[in-house]
């Protein structure tokens, strides 16, 4: 896993293509990654050293879940539309000591490619998978939360729970 402040994780991500066989490693390794990393709820390739549009998303069994799509890889993905903007404590695991307020759209519309296929998809969603998915959008374009918090005062040590 890449932490900050490595360089990659500040690179907007070079497009695609889903069908080609090292996209489909990638998406594979992503989310056998996401699958053995406790808590992890999403994982794009910049967090695995790529400068690449590719990430996975998960949020099935996370206690804030409304809207779910389950398990899934998108690459070259976009928000086509965000409303209802909402401010929540977000964190990364390539910034494992904190935390930070950021806003965030509370409905999204997404569109991305899907691996192998390629085929175009729309996701509309809410809530929890809604700030994954504009988290993860910012990865592949070369952003962390700490870039969208308000300041110093909207970012927090992680609190560790037993």
């Amino acid at each position: 896993m890449v932490r900050a402040p490595a360089e990659v994780l500040s690179t907007p991500g070079a497009e695609v293509d889903p069908a080609d066989p090292r996209t489909v490693a990638l998406a594979a390794d992503l989310l056998a990654t996401m699958a053995v990393s406790p808590g992890c709820v999403g994982l794009a390739a910049q967090q695995v050293g790529e400068a690449l549009r590719v990430f996975c998303v998960d949020v099935t069994d996370h206690p804030r879940t409304r809207t779910c799509h389950g398990r899934f890889v998108l690459c070259n993905a976009e928000v086509l539309s965000a409303t209802r903007r909402g401010r929540g404590r977000e964190g990364c695991m390539s910034v494992p000591d904190l935390t930070g307020d950021v806003a965030r759209a509370r409905r999204l519309t997404v569109r991305g490619q899907l691996p192998v296929s390629g085929e175009w998809v729309e996701l509309e969603t809410d809530g929890f998978e809604a700030t994954c998915l504009q988290h993860e959008i910012d990865h592949t374009e070369g952003l962390l939360f700490l870039d969208r918090v308000a300041g110093a005062h909207a970012v927090h040590p992680r609190q560790t729970y037993l």
